[in-house]
């Protein structure tokens, strides 16, 4: 498993991609965050990160299925995943070593981002940023990726044209992350199913944790939608 995780993270960062995607990413985090005034922290008069939290997700939507287009719609395409069920391993081992690797690289993106709770946390003149929200968001961003990139390898897994792997994963991914939300707002299910439905999206349970508390059932329901796409990625090349 650790040699496909690290050919996931040499393959990503062998290209000139992999390091524009990251740039983008920690540029337009950097924009929001500082530059532009409807969302800049500096014009809240106060010190939250709470916006970064709400919009980072919409940049991972894009981010991470950029960094899985390539795990095995590439191997399709070069002829290499022939060579690649030939190792002695198992499917299951191909499917989760790749995760890992796209994991680890989203880790990557994700670390410089903590300058920034550092940073509100040195401008703010009393009190500062309120860790324990501050730390249960970037658990809820870490769970949400990790959702995204499990996502992204089941899309990979079914064709040979990474274009279209980056398109319906991060179609999915929206579809997951706000769909569910926006459905439960039909007057139809305002009988009480909209709570049950919400329920079903990554957003509820993003912002569940995002308020501080790691509910046990948030973290579940992560692992869940994760073990599930992945089952579905790990049948899908057995096949092949």
């Amino acid at each position: 498993m650790w040699m496909i995780c690290k050919k996931e993270w040499q393959q990503f960062f062998n290209s000139l991609t992999g390091y524009i995607a990251i740039a983008i990413f920690l540029l337009l985090n950097g924009l929001f965050l500082f530059v532009f005034p409807d969302t800049s922290l500096l014009e809240f008069g106060y010190a939250s990160l709470s916006g970064f939290f709400s919009y980072c997700p919409w940049i991972l939507l894009f981010l991470v299925p950029t960094i899985t287009m390539r795990s095995i719609a590439d191997e399709y395409k070069s002829g290499t995943f022939e060579l690649l069920k030939t190792w002695p391993l198992s499917s299951a081992q191909i499917v989760w070593g790749k995760f890992f690797g796209a994991v680890i690289i989203m880790l990557v993106a994700l670390l410089p981002t903590v300058i920034y709770a550092v940073s509100m946390q040195q401008l703010s003149v009393i009190g500062g940023i309120d860790k324990g929200s501050t730390a249960g968001s970037y658990i809820g961003l870490l769970l949400l990726g990790c959702v995204f990139t499990a996502i992204g390898i089941c899309t990979s897994s079914f064709t040979n044209n990474t274009v279209v792997a980056f398109i319906t994963g991060a179609f999915l991914c929206f579809l997951l992350y706000t769909g569910f939300e926006a459905v439960s707002k039909l007057p139809v299910f305002k009988n009480g199913l909209d709570y049950y439905i919400e329920m079903l999206g990554i957003n509820f349970h993003y912002n569940s944790i995002s308020r501080g508390v790691v509910d046990t059932r948030d973290v579940v329901y992560f692992a869940s939608v994760i073990v599930v796409f992945l089952l579905i990625t790990q049948r899908n090349i057995s096949k092949r």
